[in-house]
């Protein structure tokens, strides 16, 4: 009987260093200690860009504002039509949109005040003091606050939502989270990678100017969790305690002991 236990006792070592090597695959997005994180940008000049697939509301009025215009007219804009308050426009997946009376125009890496003011002047070709707005709809980020279960689509209402904002909307960093370890990956054609990612520190007073990051469509956060290794490493062991204690309580019953 002694030699079973001792049998046991290495079996149930052996489980649970075989179970180490599926402790934390459930983690995503991992990076290895010496991984290379982009430069932060700086939060003083962040906008939201305009991307390819953003959809915007489009209004256009003439005199700085003072009365709407009817794009359904023959152009000269006599007409106040209120339905022109919510015309919605796609931007192609080359960053062209065409406009009315405009020939197809690039928005893509613009700001909304860019793209407002570049359309401004196109259209006084057309119309006394053209007053345009521009308001994209459909903006999205991915949350991920580092516990099990809880990602959210978030919709970016507002213009110039930040990092903070967002982790705010998402019920904030829960205690399974690193708030030192946000990683923020941003879509960037134009780098080596196709992409940025962003680590932020939250831990610290010090790091609320990266929390001031203004969020672009499509931004993934990320909160690395604190991995729960005590209560991994039992759920992987259980089966096999469970099937070795079984073992053993039959063996005492049917080998007689000497």
């Amino acid at each position: 009987m002694k030699r079973i236990y001792q049998y046991t006792g290495l079996a149930i070592l052996m489980s649970i260093l075989l179970s180490s090597c599926y402790i934390n695959q459930s983690v995503m997005l991992k990076t290895d200690r010496d991984y290379t994180f982009s430069a932060f940008p700086d939060t003083s000049k962040e906008e939201y860009i305009i991307s390819p697939n953003d959809v915007f509301t489009f209004r256009l009025l003439y005199n700085d504002g003072f009365k709407m215009i009817d794009l359904t007219t023959d152009g000269q804009g006599q007409r106040n039509n209120l339905r022109n308050q919510g015309i919605t426009y796609l931007v192609e997946f080359d960053g062209m949109v065409k406009f009315p009376l405009l020939r197809r125009i690039n928005l893509a890496g613009k700001t909304i005040r860019q793209a407002e003011l570049m359309l401004e002047e196109m259209y006084s070709a057309y119309y006394v003091k053209p007053y345009v707005v521009l308001k994209v709809t459909n903006r999205r980020v991915m949350v991920f606050p580092g516990s099990s279960g809880d990602a959210q689509i978030i919709n970016l209402t507002y213009e110039n939502t930040t990092l903070m904002e967002a982790l705010a909307l998402a019920g904030g960093i829960p205690s399974s989270g690193k708030a030192k370890k946000i990683k923020v990956i941003r879509q960037n054609p134009g780098s080596k990678k196709g992409r940025d990612i962003y680590l932020i520190d939250l831990s610290k007073i010090e790091g609320i100017q990266q929390g001031e990051l203004i969020l672009q469509a499509n931004d993934i956060i990320y909160v690395d969790p604190i991995p729960n290794v005590a209560s991994q490493a039992y759920q992987n062991i259980a089966p096999f305690v469970s099937l070795l204690t079984t073992f053993i309580l039959v063996w005492s019953i049917v080998v007689p002991n000497n």
